[in-house]
């Protein structure tokens, strides 16, 4: 959620230990709060159509076209009728169907995700009959079924104990990461870990976005992410989504969620109606692997959105799940310390969910 470090305006130190001292409190109480409004999953599992909408479809050889609204996008269906890609107008992230695997975290939480979904970003956003252009048909021809690391791949080469991975310049782009440096105000009831902590910070080294500012890394946030930046990591260093340097300058990704979260990139699958509890969406069917997803945790940030997380997919006991980097556990994690990891139900953080958006 942090906005970007360099940019910040400062507090007064007795502001800073103000508002500090009262957010340990702020947390507790809102997590203590339960609410009547259980957001709903409804109409999981294969695409099928839209309630009351008839769907257009085209067949080529085996495979079958279909078009389906809110969002609107395009369907690929096998032969055998199964899903094999969805494809959001607008969007450059896809969601494909490939080989089976699991995504796991014994030590903070019970749920595991079996999926057989694969997102990956494509060359230019989706638009209807896209399927006909070159670009997606070599881009598809090269990914469909592959097993080559995809944004979900990337994701979980933070989680703690992930084994850290080197390029040729023997620069750490993987590895178990942190939310960031502990925080030593020593203010009781303060964040337990300090935020601001972007992808370069993790990488340890100098980053020349496209407009020509530069991001300096901190050496105490090496290898930490927080929420923003490490969807930052993933989306962009990793998958090659482009980057904002700030949340006002640049072309691509803003840096913080609230950036992200009103930006005009990609599609609001949830649109924003507000920060307020009133404004929690009361139903979550559009949200798909991949998407990413905004709350509203804290009282201080006033009308800004202040975390940012990525729905991973279904668990095994059918709640949908999401991944982010926490300071609750002090980096990215599907865990359930500090708030269950679900978007459904009324637990922490599907009570402060307010939006989502499909890049």
């Amino acid at each position: 959620m942090a906005g970007k470090k360099k940019t910040r305006p400062l507090l007064t130190g007795l502001v800073v230990l103000g508002l500090v001292a009262t957010s340990g409190y702020l947390t507790l109480e809102l997590r203590k709060q339960e609410e009547r409004g259980v957001t709903e999953v409804r109409n999981v599992g294969v695409l099928t159509g839209v309630r009351g909408q008839a769907a257009t479809s085209e067949k080529t050889g085996e495979e079958r076209w279909t078009r389906l609204a809110n969002p609107a996008r395009s369907v690929l269906r096998g032969a055998d009728g199964q899903v094999k890609a969805v494809l959001t107008d607008g969007a450059r992230t896809a969601k494909l169907t490939g080989p089976a695997r699991t995504f796991a975290e014994p030590a903070s939480t019970a749920s595991k995700v079996s999926t057989t979904d694969w997102v990956r970003l494509m060359p230019e956003p989706w638009a209807k009959g896209a399927e006909k252009r070159k670009w997606f048909k070599d881009w598809y021809a090269e990914y469909a079924g592959s097993e080559e690391d995809d944004i979900f791949a990337f994701a979980n080469q933070y989680v703690a104990g992930a084994p850290q991975q080197k390029d040729e310049k023997g620069v750490v782009y993987a590895g178990d990461a942190n939310f960031g440096p502990l925080n030593t105000s020593g203010a009781e009831g303060g964040d337990l870990r300090l935020e601001q902590s972007d992808f370069y910070d993790y990488l340890g080294i100098p980053y020349s976005f496209r407009n020509g500012a530069v991001g300096s890394p901190e050496a105490m946030r090496a290898r930490s992410l927080d929420c923003s930046g490490y969807i930052r990591m993933v989306l962009g260093y990793r998958a090659r989504y482009p980057l904002m340097s700030s949340d006002t300058a640049g072309d691509g990704l803003p840096r913080t969620a609230n950036g992200m979260a009103r930006s005009d990139r990609g599609v609001d699958v949830l649109p924003l109606a507000g920060v307020s509890e009133g404004d929690r969406p009361s139903a979550i069917d559009q949200l798909q692997p991949g998407d990413l997803v905004f709350f509203k945790l804290d009282a201080r940030t006033g009308q800004r959105l202040d975390h940012v997380g990525m729905v991973l997919g279904h668990d095994t006991e059918g709640h949908l799940i999401f991944i982010s980097s926490r300071e609750e556990v002090n980096g990215p994690t599907i865990g359930d310390v500090g708030g269950v990891s679900r978007l459904d139900g009324n637990g922490y953080y599907a009570k402060t969910l307010r939006s989502a958006k499909r890049l």
